[in-house]
């Protein structure tokens, strides 16, 4: 059974006529008799009663015409709701995002979207940067912002911010002053203020560390990086931070911000599953989120 059937049937009952109906439908006539005569013998019933005045539904073809009617305008609704979509005029986006991301990012990106895409949806998952990588890989979201490196190999991923890692020192720490880039090996007895295990820039604090030839000693989690510098405001260790937060410093509330001398930096990208189809909604936000990050690195 195919979906022209079904409206050669309709036109039929309509027209009441096999001729009238042909040229409503713009085939011949024997061809249009022979699709209905196809299809009555796959289903196994007469659609229509044929005398030689007029061509009346039977009770199969009252159902037919009823049932088909329904699938023909379900067809031409879903039609038309793609379109709708592919035209960018409404659609659902599942956006993942890191806590860090999420709250220096989003606010300048979502703006911008919303504004030039009102009817898109933006559902926003925020998670640790391992439970972001499940859900990109199994579909949860369409896009996530993470950053690198992905440990998932299921992931593809665009890069849209490289930005530095700064350390975080309390206002009254001996370091507070210093004008210089900080090596990091000086941080050897320092107490530290990290994230929880799972968000990527805990991952990203122990390796600098590592790399400088020690373990940094966590003397306090949090799984909120602004709770991390209240706590370095406070006077109770130290962090590093990227870089972005540090547009928001200058108050007896927050922490001093200074250079490290191995200028290390964090690359941020934008994952989604490998082979899935991104969609225009997505295609979109991407695009978006280059553009407003272009006009942040100004």
């Amino acid at each position: 059974m195919e979906l022209r059937q079904l409206n050669y049937v309709i036109q039929i009952a309509n027209e009441k006529n096999f001729s009238r109906a042909a040229d409503k439908l713009h085939i011949a006539q024997p061809s249009l008799s022979q699709q209905l005569s196809k299809l009555e013998q796959e289903l196994g019933v007469l659609l229509f009663r044929r005398t030689t005045n007029s061509v009346e539904l039977t009770q199969a073809g009252q159902v037919f015409v009823e049932k088909s009617q329904s699938i023909l305008d379900a067809v031409e609704q879903l039609k038309q709701e793609m379109d709708d979509m592919a035209q960018m005029r409404r659609g659902r986006l599942v956006v993942g995002t890191l806590p860090i991301t999420g709250s220096h990012v989003l606010p300048l990106v979502l703006p911008a979207f919303g504004a030039q895409y009102p009817q898109i949806e933006v559902i926003l998952v925020e998670e640790t940067t391992a439970k972001l990588e499940q859900l990109t890989a199994s579909g949860g979201t369409d896009l996530s912002l993470l950053s690198l490196p992905l440990i998932d190999s299921s992931l593809a991923y665009q890069p849209y911010l490289e930005e530095q890692i700064c350390l975080a020192v309390p206002p009254q720490h001996p370091l507070a002053s210093r004008k210089d880039a900080v090596a990091i090996e000086e941080l050897k007895e320092e107490p530290f203020i990290g994230l929880k295990r799972g968000q990527g820039f805990r991952q990203i604090t122990v390796e600098l560390c590592e790399d400088a030839g020690f373990s940094p000693q966590i003397v306090f989690e949090s799984s909120n990086i602004e709770t991390v510098q209240s706590l370095v405001a406070g006077g109770m260790g130290i962090a590093f931070v990227p870089q972005m937060l540090t547009r928001a410093g200058g108050s007896e509330f927050t922490p001093v911000y200074l250079k490290l001398q191995s200028n290390p930096t964090r690359t941020l990208v934008i994952a989604s599953r490998k082979g899935r189809y991104l969609s225009k909604a997505a295609q979109a936000f991407i695009e978006t989120l280059n553009e407003t990050i272009n006009v942040y690195r100004e």
